[in-house]
């Protein structure tokens, strides 16, 4: 890529999108072309057409998704399979019919089975059962990295795909209803914290950037009370206690969200979908890159150090009713390392670093 080149990052506002902005924009990149999810809906196949033949982008970053943590793949599965696989299609497609000249979709390691070898090599792609909970997302994921890999090979594009690990850090989304697990566990504890300490001026701070369910700052103690309940903060006499699903025993890796956009844009400027694969072979599989730390937690372990980085005295209780997911998911980022990229925060820093971005 050149400095100049004009580079659309779909989903700019989230997570992963303005990641990857602020890392191109301090090493330099000055040229972006970006649209907000009312500017520009990418399930709109017209409105996509139209989009790309107007602002003719060189580079992509397809870093637009619909996300969430277990409780929303489980319910809203017809909804993350149509919706994610609608803006991958309008995005890759018209990407091919207007000349681009790399695009970067972005998956997520939910495309490996559930019971996959330890840690998860970019070879174990569809060699065994996905995990139910979030099998709709993992198949809209796994048509995006087969059709940039069918399109490279039929049209002959340079379009390459990468797997981040679970993500953390700044613009995450702390909704307790559709957040992952690290997030959610970072305000359940906040407010768990706040309501322990009878800290009401937190409490309402908090509700008012954020409502449940339309319970805000301005909605009664009760009702405040109510709500935090239902979502497992709940009072006990001089304690708090607050609810996390499953065991507590399944093990999870964390990557900070700046560093999976440093790998990023580091496979952009170094990496070519012809890179990814031997050329003697003739089948063409397998083509992703994992993007990880190649380190795992357990729940209860995160919990725990959530619980010491933020100062909550209440305590945890661990629902084995809900399910657990996946018991562990490690990635292998061996591929990646030998192109010459690592992490560099570590969980701790990352998670006090995050937690003092969400209070402020």
């Amino acid at each position: 890529m050149e400095k100049t080149s004009k580079i659309y990052i779909a989903g700019h506002r989230g997570l992963v999108g303005s990641a990857i902005l602020k890392n191109l924009k301090a090493k330099g990149y000055s040229n972006f072309v970006t649209r907000t999810h009312k500017e520009l809906d990418l399930t709109d196949t017209t409105a996509v057409a139209t989009f790309f033949k107007t602002e003719k982008p060189d580079y992509v970053f397809l870093a637009a998704a619909k996300v969430g943590g277990i409780v929303a793949n489980n319910i809203y599965r017809a909804d993350f399979i149509y919706e994610n696989l609608s803006i991958q299609n309008n995005v890759i497609h018209q990407s091919y019919l207007h000349d681009v000249k790399k695009l970067m979709f972005l998956g997520s390691t939910c495309i490996y089975p559930k019971n996959c070898p330890q840690p998860m090599k970019e070879d174990y792609l569809l060699t065994d059962t996905l995990e139910y909970t979030n099998e709709p997302y993992a198949i809209a994921k796994i048509a995006g990295i087969k059709m940039c890999e069918s399109y490279n090979i039929q049209y002959n594009t340079n379009f390459i795909s990468v797997m981040p690990t679970n993500l953390y850090g700044p613009n995450d989304n702390f909704d307790l209803e559709k957040s992952h697990v690290l997030p959610a566990l970072i305000r359940k504890t906040h407010l768990g914290k706040a309501l322990h300490n009878n800290d009401w001026e937190t409490l309402r701070k908090d509700l008012n950037k954020m409502p449940i369910e339309g319970i805000n700052g301005a909605s009664s103690e009760l009702e405040i009370l109510n709500i935090l309940e239902k979502y497992g903060i709940k009072k006990e006499n001089d304690s708090v206690k607050i609810e996390v699903w499953g065991t507590g025993n399944p093990m999870r890796e964390f990557l900070w969200s700046e560093d999976m956009a440093d790998a990023c844009v580091f496979l952009m400027e170094n990496r070519n979908f012809s890179d990814c694969f031997d050329a003697a072979n003739k089948e063409i599989r397998n083509t992703h890159i994992n993007i990880g730390t190649g380190k795992d937690i357990s729940i209860k372990e995160l919990a725990t150090l959530i619980k010491l980085i933020i100062g909550f005295d209440g305590e945890f209780y661990f629902n084995t009713e809900k399910p657990d997911g996946t018991m562990k998911k490690l990635t292998d980022p061996s591929k990646l390392h030998g192109l010459g990229w690592r992490h560099k925060i570590e969980l701790e820093d990352g998670i006090k670093t995050v937690y003092n971005w969400f209070i402020n």
